[in-house]
């Protein structure tokens, strides 16, 4: 989803909570400030739903849950709350959370031309900071292209990237896609609109 700065008060992440859990809409919270979630593409929603489908089946065999858009993730670290378009734990107190995911393995980010900065930036530099985090994938909303970050040595990260006719693979859960299956259905085509 995408998020867009919006004028609010700063808040504790208590207030957030509170406050968050009465809204029709979603928002993040990093240190005191909110970012409103608006509704992606349909590119990017189709995008998400094939990753979901294929990864279900597969992370419930190794005793891990997948989880999309609406699940949030607490970093309380550094107070902040995130809506990542996909995640997966293994953690067994995020098997059994009705609330939060704390100990994300996987993040996956949909990227689209207002987030491309964000997640790849400030986003990215929140998320590192999990150290149950092994992997952080991009995806692009606009074109067949997947991007890989996956945790080395102390602060090393290392970057694979992957195009048509090639298969990601997720190491951290020994997941191996063709990309092909991710862009099922997708159209890249911009619709016109056409007056009477």
């Amino acid at each position: 989803m995408i998020a867009q700065p919006q004028d609010y008060q700063k808040m504790t992440p208590e207030e957030y909570l509170e406050w968050e859990a009465k809204q029709e809409f979603r928002h993040e919270y990093v240190d005191g400030e909110i970012l409103a979630m608006t509704g992606g593409s349909l590119p990017h929603n189709d995008i998400a739903l094939n990753f979901y489908t294929a990864l279900r089946s597969h992370v419930r065999q190794r005793g891990c849950r997948v989880n999309v858009s609406d699940a949030k993730v607490q970093d309380a670290k550094n107070s902040c709350y995130f809506y990542p378009d996909l995640v997966i734990s293994c953690n067994p107190d995020d098997l059994k959370s009705r609330d939060f995911i704390k100990h994300p393995k996987v993040i996956i980010e949909i990227l689209s031309p207002s987030t491309e900065k964000y997640d790849r930036g400030n986003k990215f530099k929140y998320y590192r900071q999990f150290p149950s985090l092994q992997e952080y994938v991009l995806v692009d909303s606009e074109s067949i292209s997947v991007e890989i970050y996956q945790r080395g040595e102390g602060k090393i990260w290392h970057y694979c990237a992957y195009t048509e006719e090639e298969s990601i693979t997720l190491s951290s859960i020994e997941f191996t896609s063709a990309i092909e299956v991710l862009y099922e259905g997708v159209n890249f085509e911009t619709d016109t609109i056409e007056e009477e």
